[in-house]
């Protein structure tokens, strides 16, 4: 070296321009919807901004509002954390299972997966119309026996919690796969040899090794629902989560309100990233803490 500073070449400095402009049209919208939600009370949806104040939170957040956001919120929160428990355990499930060859794994493998490359909004049609058609046939069995015929199906917990997994699955199963294709048998393979039942071989030792995966995976079922409008579209029945009444905001008012609920389910979702970040940090650190006590 002979202590001058290489120049770096012109495409540099043309790429890092991409790259500048790419992260601005990404988090350029974020960023205005931040802004414009703290507008004062006669603000609107434009710049410039008359006052700040925290307002329309305030109005959107005591039901003030045109949105019972309280009751909008529980509903979505609810549902995200049912698809990330269903997500987690169903994945690891599968991931266990697939370890051994069997017959038509390959094909089941496909059908897992396919509805991801099916557009979310004819998922979101189809599985509405499954529910409608079980209802049907339910209904022209109780009448057959001279039963009352249920209540209509579709809701919340039942063909939204369906289209969501729908979406949320895959992804999981994917990464599953994955871990499990790299995972090394021999030490499953030592703790049987000292013992171990195969409960005790998945608790103490496949459980930690992919713990961090399943923190991941969870990330995942929780963000994607918590986001997900087009396969909640048709299945959700007359109730709505909090990605449906911001959509029907943006066609039935314009005030900012509208910005303020998107804040709102923005934070959420940085929320729930950064938390899980920070659990796999302490995880991290908690297991190389273990093995410096160990050495």
């Amino acid at each position: 070296m002979n202590g001058r500073q290489e120049r770096r070449p012109l495409s540099f400095y043309v790429l890092a321009t991409i790259f500048a402009l790419f992260v601005v049209f990404l988090y350029g919208p974020v960023a205005t919807i931040l802004a414009l939600s703290f507008q004062g009370p006669s603000g609107g949806l434009t710049f410039p901004m008359n006052g700040v104040s925290l307002y329309w939170f305030e109005r959107l957040w005591s039901g003030g509002g045109v949105v019972d956001i309280g009751s909008a919120f529980r509903r979505s929160f609810a549902l995200g954390l049912v698809v990330m428990v269903l997500t987690v355990v169903i994945s690891v499930s599968a991931g266990l299972a697939f370890r051994k060859r069997f017959h038509g794994a390959t094909a089941l493998f496909y059908v897992a997966i396919a509805s991801l490359i099916v557009p979310s909004i004819v998922v979101s049609l189809g599985i509405a119309l499954e529910f409608r058609i079980l209802d049907d046939l339910l209904g022209q069995a109780a009448t057959a026996f001279g039963l009352t015929p249920p209540r209509n199906s579709i809701g919340l917990f039942t063909s939204g919690l369906g289209a969501h997994l729908s979406w949320t699955l895959p992804f999981g199963l994917l990464i599953m796969f994955a871990v499990f294709n790299r995972l090394d048998k021999s030490y499953e393979e030592a703790a049987r040899d000292l013992g171990a039942t195969p409960w005790q071989s998945f608790r103490f030792v496949i459980l930690p090794m992919i713990a961090p995966f399943l923190i991941g995976i969870s990330l995942f079922g929780f963000t994607l629902s918590w986001d997900e409008i087009a396969r909640s579209s048709q299945t959700m029945g007359s109730t709505n989560t909090l990605p449906l009444e911001l959509a029907a905001l943006t066609t039935t008012v314009t005030t900012p309100e509208i910005y303020a609920l998107g804040t709102s389910v923005t934070a959420v979702s940085f929320l729930v990233i950064f938390g899980t970040l920070g659990l796999f940090i302490l995880m991290q650190r908690r297991r190389a803490a273990r093995g410096l006590l160990g050495a």
